[in-house]
């Protein structure tokens, strides 16, 4: 694999410069006249290769993706000083210009949002802009909340990148997407509507540069700041619900100091509607390095898997083949199972976030 990522960029480089050897010798007897010219731009096109191999054609475009090679097609380009997207200073290559071609990487770090759209040429005759959008990355999906909302109600998504979003339910193999009105929006932040029938719905949020798909779909949550169908927990576990910015989901997660082999033990409930879901998820990290068992439906035996968790949040996807009662979410307890190389039992304090159902895959 490293050996064909080294040979495709060399190919690149090759086909780079043979372009310019090619315009450079094609202008050899007008060099003088032209480069004396003033600049002009009569198109932008992708270069390089796709990513099967195949030589990206010369389409002109007004729209550039960051992190990807451009050709600046025009006149007059040979004493080129600056390169600007955006306004944003664009470094180049000099061996890269000839007086018809500018070859340049579109920086990552390029503004794309309340910005210019322009595309400016900077040479020692003159200068000359260009009508161009710098698209943003793929829309980031963090999170939503609350999980559970119901038609009408707000929900707030987070994420990256939310550049004239356009929300939508997702488009399942049986239904249409469905448009979602969005209330307000920020790069990072999006509020919704929810329309009806949005319950088992994966929220898709879209840009100029693409969609992405939330991870688990409206209705799903056990434990969503709140608790639903009454699987939560008595006080007299003496846990903590926190509420300080760092809940994995939502605004608001679960603190249990546990001694060794102490617990965090669900109230007994029943729930049994459970033919959409092919498990459960849950969000947990500790205060050190341990392991956590989660006790399904009060079975202490083998039914009950044990959990690696470290000081970051982690989300477990736990489909019901790993438990030994899967007709119903009767109880959900958390036991602490961190010890010693020698098995000795150790005290450790758990976070608990994002409890709730997996949708059976369509």
């Amino acid at each position: 694999m490293k050996n064909i990522k080294i040979a495709s960029l060399a190919a690149c480089m090759t086909w780079m410069l043979s372009l310019i050897f090619f315009s450079a010798c094609s202008n050899d007897d007008t060099a003088s006249a032209s480069g004396s010219s003033a600049p002009s731009i009569e198109y932008v096109a992708p270069s390089g290769y796709n990513i099967d191999g195949s030589l990206k054609p010369l389409t002109p475009t007004r729209v550039g993706d960051p992190k990807n090679y451009y050709v600046i097609h025009g006149k007059g380009l040979l004493t080129t000083t600056k390169v600007y997207f955006n306004d944003f200073d664009t470094y180049f290559r000099p061996t890269f210009v000839t007086d018809t071609d500018i070859i340049i990487l579109l920086d990552e770090n390029t503004p794309y949002a309340n910005v210019s759209s322009k595309l400016k040429v900077v040479t020692q005759k003159g200068t000359v802009v260009y009508d161009f959008v710098v698209a943003p990355p793929v829309p980031s999906f963090s999170q939503f909340y609350p999980i559970n909302a119901t038609a009408g109600q707000e929900v707030t998504i987070t994420g990256k990148y939310f550049l004239n979003p356009v929300v939508t339910l997702a488009k399942t193999k049986t239904l249409p997407e469905v448009p979602v009105t969005v209330v307000s929006s920020t790069l990072e932040k999006i509020v919704i509507k929810l329309p009806e029938n949005a319950d088992l719905r994966y929220l898709s949020i879209a840009n100029i540069s693409g969609a992405t798909t939330s991870t688990y779909a409206v209705g799903t949550a056990i434990f969503d700041d709140v608790s639903y169908y009454g699987l939560d927990f008595p006080a007299w576990n003496n846990f903590k619900y926190l509420t300080d910015g760092k809940a994995e989901q939502g605004t608001t997660y679960i603190e249990k100091e546990m001694d060794a082999w102490g617990n965090l033990q669900g109230n007994w409930s029943w729930f049994d509607k459970l033919t959409p879901y092919s498990g459960i998820r849950v969000a947990i990290k500790a205060k050190a390095e341990g392991k956590v068992r989660l006790v399904f439906n009060g079975d202490w035996g083998t039914g009950s898997p044990t959990l690696s968790v470290t000081t970051e949040w982690k989300t477990f996807y736990l489909p019901w083949s790993m438990f030994s009662s899967s007709d119903r979410v009767q109880n959900i307890t958390f036991q602490n199972q961190t010890a010693t190389a020698k098995g000795d039992g150790l005290p450790n304090t758990f976070y608990i976030d994002n409890i709730g159902f997996m949708l059976k895959a369509e």
